[in-house]
């Protein structure tokens, strides 16, 4: 990486060999506006996160539960555009420790143009993307474009997976595999699905990359049951969004993420 940040992969590998797992807080871009999402990621990169994935409003968002559609929708109602939130990480990225994964539907990577896409989030600093829209036969040129570019494509696997495609998906992804705790959309819940550690121990047969688990982790017990479970990273979003969406002021919000990312942090070995 030629902005001497290290990769994501990289982060994984040095956090595995310190037996720790990752904590990856999400947020959505915008909400309650950018000025408040520069600084959030500074307080969640000063609270140890070990990744940040950011959410780029989208309208239809068929991924999101309630929660975080609701933040994009505000976002979106303050005239958050990728323009603007790209301009915004060019700005904050050099002053974060952690690298940063942007979550976007397909839909305004092929307005701007695949390839466009690619050079204009590298040029802000992202280190990776997820596209939680688009099947993995749908990936190839968005895989090759990651590649020429430098950006650490991260794929999803579900629990109704079949295991010949999870041993492709874990295959083809970068970064990390994204194991998607729960069939449905995403959102705090007050169990951690039980099947999660089976699927943990069946993708781990067949890669040696590091698994994160997220959709539907929303307390430190939670963060720390799925870390016990063998999860290299833990993938925490409505839970969070909701401390910015809950509070009467955008400092509030700060204040209740950065309580809550610390809690999350200390939970997780």
């Amino acid at each position: 990486m030629g902005d001497g940040k290290r990769s994501v992969a990289e982060t994984f590998s040095s956090l595995r060999e310190r037996g720790k797992t990752a904590f990856i807080p999400f947020i959505t871009a915008g909400d309650p506006d950018l000025a408040t999402t520069s600084k959030a990621l500074r307080i969640l990169d000063s609270c140890g996160s070990d990744v940040i994935e950011l959410g780029v409003p989208y309208s239809d968002p068929l991924a999101d539960g309630p929660v975080i559609q609701a933040a994009a929708s505000r976002a979106l109602k303050k005239g958050t555009k990728l323009g603007s939130v790209l301009a915004m990480l060019t700005e904050v990225i050099p002053e974060l420790s952690c690298p940063i994964v942007l979550f976007t539907y397909y839909n305004p990577i092929l307005k701007s143009g695949v390839r466009n896409f690619m050079a204009k989030i590298k040029q802000a600093g992202v280190h990776g993307l997820v596209v939680p829209d688009l099947p993995l036969e749908e990936t190839t040129l968005l895989r090759s474009e990651a590649t020429m570019h430098n950006i650490e494509l991260v794929l999803l696997t579900t629990p109704t997976t079949p295991t010949e495609r999870m041993k492709e998906i874990t295959k083809a992804s970068e970064g990390f595999v994204y194991l998607v705790s729960a069939v449905g959309v995403t959102g705090a819940r007050s169990n951690v699905n039980l099947r999660v550690e089976h699927l943990l121990q069946e993708i781990k047969q067949v890669t040696d990359k590091p698994v994160a688990v997220g959709f539907g982790i929303s307390t430190p017990e939670h963060a720390k049951q799925i870390a016990g479970w063998g999860a290299d990273g833990v993938i925490i979003g409505s839970a969070i969004v909701r401390q910015l969406g809950e509070a009467t002021s955008p400092e509030e919000g700060l204040r209740r993420i950065e309580e809550y990312a610390k809690s999350i942090k200390a939970a997780i070995p």
